[in-house]
């Protein structure tokens, strides 16, 4: 008996650190990743929060997913914007720094329901993206789609290879 006693405390041990192990783990990548994407949004103090004030106890951070690709001829960025439709948001850029701001506008279907989760985050935001090079504004496309926001960016000088003769 005895001995059975110390194998299962034995083995609720190894699965707790097996557990903690992958527990740390996410976060980490989470950190590395994802640490850019973590977004702050505000809520003006004038909403409407409902009778029970539901809006006040939603989270004021989410991630904004991201990802900037480059091939030869463009800097192509794009953002997940979950419930949001394209005149949500703008995009401004200065020099190599592209900067999304919008809102995500809180809807309810009733004020009679009582929440059990709530992980969505509402309000303005203000999301900063480095380009990895300067980019040309003036032929800047932006479209939205499936609630991915696609910002396509010609490289500054992205002319072909050229050769410059040595005098």
């Amino acid at each position: 008996m005895l001995n059975s006693l110390k194998q299962t405390g034995r083995n609720i041990g190894h699965e707790i650190g097996r557990t903690w192990e992958n527990l740390s783990e996410g976060w980490r990548e989470l950190l590395s990743r994802s640490s850019d994407a973590l977004t702050h949004f505000a809520r003006n103090k004038d909403e409407k929060q409902g009778e029970k004030g539901a809006l006040a106890t939603f989270p004021q951070w989410s991630l904004l997913a991201g990802e900037v690709e480059e091939t030869g001829k463009e800097i192509v960025v794009r953002v997940e914007l979950p419930g949001m439709e394209k005149d949500d948001c703008s995009i401004t850029i200065e020099g190599n720094i592209l900067y999304l701001s919008g809102e995500k506008r809180f809807e309810r279907d009733t004020d009679d329901s009582t929440y059990h989760v709530m992980e969505r985050a509402y309000g303005a935001f203000q999301r900063t993206i480095p380009l990895p090079r300067n980019v040309d504004m003036e032929k800047a496309k932006a479209s939205f789609k499936n609630g991915v926001l696609t910002v396509r960016l010609p490289k500054e000088g992205a002319e072909a290879a050229r050769s410059i003769p040595v005098s």
